[in-house]
């Protein structure tokens, strides 16, 4: 089976970037492949994933991630950020151009597994 990319599919979502699923479905549920955009000044929602971990593919742009409560790390093209499931995430587009990334979950998302950590209790 071939996933193919609709760029016509983007949404924007509470978290502050935009989101193509390019992969997400039952018949696959050990992985999701997702593409993200975040524009330039932009941090995204502080978050974590319940039982879900998630690996961030630098494509494009340059930025600077927290995950796990830990320091501001830079991250360039081709980077790959491995964000265990549980641990608390926030990436800021530093560049003057859109920051686009691959979001690789496993198993794959789930909006039921997903925790705002701006709000109280979460």
């Amino acid at each position: 089976m071939i996933s193919s990319f609709d760029p016509g599919t983007e949404f924007l979502t509470p978290e502050r970037c935009y989101i193509v699923e390019i992969q997400n479905c039952a018949h696959d549920p050990a992985c999701s492949i997702a593409r993200a955009r975040v524009a330039p000044g932009v941090t995204t929602q502080l978050h974590a994933l319940r039982d879900t971990d998630e690996r961030y593919v630098l494509l494009h742009g340059q930025a600077e991630i927290e995950v796990g409560g830990g320091p501001s790390l830079p991250v360039k093209p081709l980077d790959v950020v491995l964000i265990p499931a549980g641990s608390s995430q926030r990436i800021t587009n530093t560049g003057d151009g859109d920051l686009i990334f691959l979001c690789v979950c496993t198993p794959r998302f789930n909006s039921a597994n997903y925790i705002n950590l701006e709000r109280p209790g979460g």
